[in-house]
């Protein structure tokens, strides 16, 4: 753990505000692309990344860390994303999905390739199961370690590097398989 963290939490939990308001500018662009990326609206993420803020601002006086700030906060915003897809699927409202805003700078056909290249990724990250998407997701977008991963999951380090492993595999099949699809309709 860093030792600005240290400091920040030591901060927090002595009722600074200022401490929680360094906290939430340093992370909150970072939970929000998190959050999105488990649940694909705006809207939902967003609402994600509110309740975690709420919920650690709540813990103030008696907040104890075990890992990375960081990497704590990224497991309550899946969690957070988990319990609303929980939730979305139970009351059988759909998540809108909201493509992100095209960059303007990239020229049109370089954005269509982007676009459908992030689509396919997406479609094979969904299709994992969840734990391991997480770990891809945790490693690869939030930047986490293997070991930080299972510190905060309370798991092994092998337990992470397994799943990190299936995930990546299956989803190279899972981008294979498509383009060997879209070849053999094509000809």
């Amino acid at each position: 753990m860093m030792l600005d963290e240290k400091i920040l939490v030591w901060q927090f939990n002595r009722g600074s505000t200022n401490a929680l308001c360094k906290i939430y500018q340093r992370y909150k662009n970072e939970l929000f692309g998190l959050a999105l990326s488990l649940l694909h609206d705006r809207s939902s993420a967003e609402d994600a990344v509110h309740d975690v803020f709420v919920r650690f601002a709540q813990t103030a006086g008696r907040f104890r860390l075990r890992c990375s700030l960081k990497g704590y906060l990224c497991v309550c915003t899946a969690n957070r994303a988990r319990d609303i897809l929980r939730s979305k699927a139970r009351s059988g409202v759909p998540l809108d999905e909201q493509a992100a805003s095209p960059d303007e700078t990239v020229h049109p056909e370089k954005r269509l390739i982007q676009t459908e290249e992030s689509r396919r990724l997406q479609e094979a990250l969904e299709k994992l199961p969840y734990e391991q998407r997480e770990v891809i997701l945790f490693h690869l977008h939030q930047e986490l370690s293997f070991r930080e991963i299972a510190c905060i999951q309370n798991v092994s380090v092998n337990t992470i590097q397994s799943r990190y492993r299936y995930g990546i595999e299956k989803m190279r099949t899972f981008l294979t398989e498509g383009i060997d699809h879209e070849l053999s309709r094509k000809h």
